[in-house]
């Protein structure tokens, strides 16, 4: 089974928004607006956009994952949040690298389900109030 493409995207954008949660990142800015906008270091990197509503939403979708499927949970605070790889994710868990793989490729899948169900909802709901 192959990784979600999208789902990916999402659980990026997600790991970029905790890691700005935990380092305080969130709320007031540090610094004044316009000191931001020129950068004085002699290496040009583009600022990689967090969209904040994208990543609460999967970060609900991810924590849905906390008592049902634990595994899958940890495997994603591991490798996204920690940012630790398969290799370090698999000797942290006890587990084969093959089997940190598919714990990947099924958080993808129950993630996606979990998004369509959600969207289903949504729409069902949105029907409901119109008639």
């Amino acid at each position: 089974m192959a990784r979600i493409e999208w789902v990916k995207h999402r659980l990026n954008n997600w790991a970029f928004w905790k890691v700005r949660e935990s380092s305080g990142g969130l709320g007031f800015h540090t610094q004044a607006a316009f000191l931001g906008d020129c950068n004085s270091d002699r290496y040009r990197e583009s600022v990689i956009p967090v969209d904040d509503v994208d990543a609460e939403l999967t970060n609900q979708a991810v924590e849905s994952l906390r008592i049902d499927r634990s595994h899958l949970h940890q495997t994603l605070q591991l490798i996204y949040i920690e940012g630790i790889g398969i290799k370090m994710t698999a000797r942290r868990m006890a587990r084969a690298e093959s089997t940190i793989k598919a714990n990947l490729d099924q958080s993808d899948a129950v993630l996606s389900a979990w998004f369509t169900d959600r969207a289903n909802m949504a729409e069902a709901r949105k029907k409901s109030l119109t008639t």
